[in-house]
């Protein structure tokens, strides 16, 4: 580990030290904590963390080191790391890279040597805010005007930060099923389980209107997950209503179950602390059955309005918190879920959701 000190500071004025690991630099956004034991490369890619300083509460990261094809996007999305034990040295044969050059060569500002547990249970107690890290300064005045520049999450559209620039096609181009797909920043695991069962899909940007969705011709629609406030996407929630009233099947995940929910006026609001890990137990109403989820969020879609809405029928729950983890409309194949059933990484209780949207897709085009 690097000997050459850094600093860490929260938006409350809470201070720690540690040593620097990855970049040398500063490096500032919202602070939050995943509890999983593996999968690091794939969670510090995966675009819905774009804009924050992740906790990585597992004692050990780095250990297998990193490789070229364990990713969710083409670069690593968070904008710090903080680690108890961030590892330079690793097992796996296969592994193209240390994690600290992986952080370097992605000019990923770290902090190692943290009491991660302690503070993990801190921000559990005084909720997700906004920090700062640093290695190449140890001014802590001049840090906390540095991170009072800094914009809280709640009310930052960040889609179009992380969204493709142009529209891609996957999959099987002569499949009956054919999905058009709003990016607000998918992983790349979303679409690997819809063209691995066949589907053909064209993937548009976050702005992409109806009409031009519907010259793919469709025959359902995909809104992925993605980083920021939902609430702050009107253009997005304009488009989904729009998708609602063609009919044809809908599933979203993540930011996009939150944009369905807006789009059916249902608002959402920001967590205290959100849900981040691999191990999280949500309740799936419709059966009777518990899943162990994959999660990544800082919003969530009101329990209380969404109750009360005669159109929707909530699906899932959290057992943890009972915070809403999926719906679905009554009257229309519209459906969505909070968390992440892809899971890279995490458990795969959850992938027949996809199963349950190609077979929407059959039955609707019957």
């Amino acid at each position: 580990m690097s000997a050459t000190p850094a600093i860490l500071l929260l938006a409350d004025g809470h201070v720690l030290h540690g040593k620097s690991f990855g970049k040398i630099g500063t490096a500032a956004g919202e602070i939050c904590f995943n509890t999983g034991m593996t999968g690091y490369q794939e969670v510090f890619t995966d675009p819905s963390y774009y804009g924050q300083i992740l906790i990585m509460n597992n004692v050990h990261i780095g250990n297998y080191g990193t490789k070229n094809t364990d990713v969710e996007s083409s670069s690593v999305k968070i904008k710090g790391l903080i680690g108890r034990n961030l590892e330079d040295k690793y097992s796996r044969m296969q592994a193209d890279d240390s994690l600290e050059d992986y952080l370097i060569k992605n000019d990923i500002v770290s902090i190692a040597d943290i009491d991660t547990r302690a503070l993990v249970t801190y921000i559990r107690n005084k909720g997700a805010m906004n920090c700062i890290i640093s290695s190449e300064t140890t001014d802590i005045e001049a840090l906390k005007a540095k991170l009072a520049e800094v914009p809280e999450m709640e009310g930052l559209d960040l889609a179009d930060a992380v969204t493709t620039r142009e529209e891609y096609e996957l999959g099987n181009p002569t499949s009956p099923i054919k999905i058009a797909v709003l990016d607000f920043g998918i992983k790349v695991n979303i679409l690997k389980n819809l063209t691995n069962r066949g589907a053909h899909l064209r993937v548009h940007p976050a702005h992409t209107p109806l009409k031009r969705l519907k010259e793919f011709s469709p025959n359902g629609y995909f809104l992925s997950n993605g980083p920021g406030d939902p609430a702050a996407m009107p253009y997005a929630i304009e488009t989904v209503k729009a998708i609602i009233q063609e009919g044809l099947p809908v599933f979203g995940i993540c930011l996009g179950h939150q944009l369905l929910a807006l789009a059916n006026g249902v608002p959402t609001y920001k967590m205290h602390h959100g849900h981040r890990g691999l191990n999280h137990p949500v309740k799936n109403k419709i059966t009777g059955l518990s899943e162990i989820s994959t999660q990544n969020h800082g919003f969530a879609v009101d329990a209380d309005k969404i109750n009360e809405h005669k159109d929707l029928e909530v699906t899932h729950v959290n057992l943890n918190d009972e915070s809403i983890e999926g719906f679905r409309m009554v009257n229309k194949p519209v459906f969505s879920v909070q968390y992440h059933p892809e899971a890279t990484p995490g458990p795969h209780d959850s992938r027949y959701l996809f199963d349950d949207f190609i077979n929407a897709i059959k039955e609707n085009s019957k």
